[in-house]
Formats: structure tokens, C-alpha cells, sequence
């Protein structure tokens, strides 16, 4: 399999990613986040904040059980990397995490297990005033 094939099925597994995420479809989130997941926020002053799976997918589903609107699907793809067992995005996303619509930057990191892609670190870097 050549390396651009790789490519085109991690770019395919983060567009189901951004269906799931702004939909708030939590069974799909379970399978597209690896159980290792870190997700590691970095707000506009320097502040970090660290989720694991668990409390990452639970931030969606209050989203779902409080009925809150879709979010936003727009999505800069700036950089994909692949080869058959590990991938890095690099993308931007206009999203509402919070009480406003905010642009992040992404950095996320995938494996392949058993056929399948899985996330298992995102780096979100939220920009101020975008």
C-alpha cells in the first residue's frame, strides 16, 4: 500500500471524526478514540488542561443530553503524515468547546490497530481572537 493510500484513509477517518465530534455521536467517538487517548488543551495565555478518553467523550455527551446545537464541520487540513502503522494531523477547526465559537489548531496523533485508525493524542491549541 503506498504511502498517499495511507494518507487518504487517515484524512477519511478525521472527517468521520468531525461528523462525530460536532454531532455529538458518542458510540462513533468510542471507536475512533483510542483507549490511550490524551487530549491536552492549551488556551490563548499558556494554560494546559489534560482529558482522557473518559472525560473528553463525556464533554460530547452533555452537549447531547442538553440538546445543544451542532457544531460548526468547517476544517483546514494543513499537513497529513501516514505510513501504515502511525499518522499526525494537522489541522485547523472552527469550533463552539466553550461559550463562544473559538478557531483551534489541531495536532492529532493516530495509530492503526487491527485494520482500523484510532486517535490517540490530540493537541488542541486555542487561538485568541480569530
Amino acid at each position: 500500500m503506498k504511502a498517499n493510500t495511507y494518507v487518504a484513509e487517515v484524512e477519511q477517518l478525521i472527517h468521520q471524526l468531525i461528523e462525530a465530534g460536532t454531532s455529538f455521536n458518542v458510540d462513533a467517538l468510542e471507536r475512533i478514540y483510542h483507549d490511550t487517548l490524551k487530549v491536552i488543551m492549551i488556551d490563548p495565555t499558556g494554560n494546559t488542561s489534560i482529558a482522557d478518553k473518559a472525560m473528553f467523550k463525556g464533554m460530547f455527551q452533555s452537549k447531547r443530553d442538553n440538546n445543544e446545537p451542532a457544531l460548526n464541520t468547517w476544517a483546514e487540513f494543513h499537513r497529513i503524515d501516514a505510513d501504515e502503522k502511525n499518522a499526525h494531523v494537522l489541522i485547523s477547526r472552527k469550533v463552539k468547546l466553550m461559550e463562544e465559537e473559538q478557531k483551534i489548531t489541531l495536532s492529532i496523533d493516530l495509530v492503526k490497530e487491527n485494520d482500523s485508525w484510532q486517535v490517540t493524542r490530540e493537541v488542541i491549541f486555542i487561538r485568541a481572537g480569530d
